[in-house]
């Protein structure tokens, strides 16, 4: 058993210094202590999958990261690991428990996970190793996880046992704290909405160019590759519903404006990004969703997004202000407005279904848009 402030001083010493997840009982001696260090951030993510695209957003923005979890949060963070952090070649450290472990009675939910989390990691090609439990072997766990990651810009995982981290009481800290009573802005005219297509070459039109851009999955990315492809562009791939966690994870360690551009279907599938963005509230965050009513990229089968209000789910949430918007003229203005004011702010632009008929992908692949995008942002 070892003590928090011994790992935290020795993770410390080689460089991580970003810290995000979802709370774990054996994590909390862990978790206080990066909460109680006020010189390591911390930022609680409101599922695993987000955590991990936070962390994504973090490295990408200079840092180095750590995900903690328990193992049944690792399902939910199987997506991003595999279809975000493995093609963009991201690391991050994970700490994950091991609820259910070898010879540990624990809840009926974990016998399964208990049972298989090495080979997860395993499947995941994710490399593994017990949780360094005795003071003298955390220093070179942790040279071994830096050098495998250093070698595969992949992740590495150390996995926690129940009694691996001395208790550790959380003294008075600050918790982040959505400040509710936003602005509702209904910019809708009710007249034509025009196509993504036409909506991302008006975004072009208005962002200045220290702005970062991350898009969500699918033909969005694509058709701003085709509409232009700059270094300051993220298309994503795979990992639906991790550009808004991403965005938030870059917006927090960098200085210059960021916007998200997410579809309906992809923010519905991670609604609680909404909680965290709004409760950490990056100033310089502009999230916009391009609302089609359909999963375009899959054959245009329809979303529910019509019983959804996202400006004002976001406002409910803590970002600043909520605009609704469905033309041209209105969205030019939104956005301006949204980059000249304090965020975060949520522009919900109803867009007609339907892209290019003859639409490319990226032909810059993952890995490079990834560091491209972190030089970008390490600019002055």
């Amino acid at each position: 058993m070892i003590d928090a402030a011994t790992f935290l001083r020795d993770a410390k010493f080689k460089g991580f210094d970003f810290f995000t997840g979802v709370p774990c009982s054996f994590l909390t001696p862990l978790i206080n202590g990066v909460l109680n260090d006020r010189a390591t951030a911390y930022v609680a993510a409101a599922s695993e999958g987000e955590a991990v695209a936070i962390a994504a957003g973090a490295w990408l923005a200079g840092r180095e990261t750590v995900v903690m979890f328990q193992n049944s949060g690792l399902g939910n963070a199987v997506n991003p690991l595999t279809s975000l952090n493995y093609p963009f070649k991201i690391p991050t450290l994970i700490i994950c428990t091991w609820r259910a472990g070898p010879g540990l009675t624990d809840e009926p939910q974990h016998e399964l996970m208990g049972e298989i989390t090495p080979d997860l990691f395993e499947v995941m090609r994710i490399p593994h190793n017990l949780f360094p439990s005795e003071a003298d072997r955390v220093m070179p766990m942790l040279d071994d996880v830096c050098a495998q990651m250093a070698e595969s810009q992949l992740p590495s995982a150390f996995i926690m046992q129940k009694g691996d981290v001395a208790d550790q009481d959380l003294g008075d800290v600050d918790s982040p704290l959505a400040v509710l009573g936003g602005d509702i802005v209904d910019d809708c005219m009710n007249g034509e909405a025009p196509s993504r297509y036409e909506t991302l070459e008006t975004m072009l039109g208005v962002v200045p160019d220290n702005a970062g851009i991350i898009v969500t999955t699918g033909k969005s990315g694509r058709e701003l590759f085709t509409i232009a492809d700059r270094e300051q562009h993220l298309y994503q791939v795979g990992s639906m519903g991790c550009a808004a966690g991403m965005g938030l994870g870059v917006a927090l360690n960098t200085d210059k404006p960021i916007v998200v551009v997410d579809g309906d279907g992809a923010l519905m599938m991670k609604m609680g990004s909404l909680a965290t963005i709004g409760a950490y509230a990056p100033k310089n965050l502009v999230h916009l969703v391009l609302d089609n009513g359909t999963y375009d990229s899959t054959g245009g089968q329809p979303t529910v997004s019509g019983g959804v209000d996202f400006a004002g789910c976001a406002v409910a949430s803590g970002y600043k202000r909520g605009v609704r918007v469905d033309d041209k003229p209105g969205f030019e203005k939104a956005l301006a407005d949204a980059l000249s004011a304090e965020g975060p702010t949520l522009i919900h632009m109803k867009i007609a279904p339907g892209s290019l008929e003859k639409l490319g992908r990226p032909t810059v692949k993952p890995p490079e848009v990834a560091r491209r995008f972190k030089a970008f942002l390490a600019r002055q």
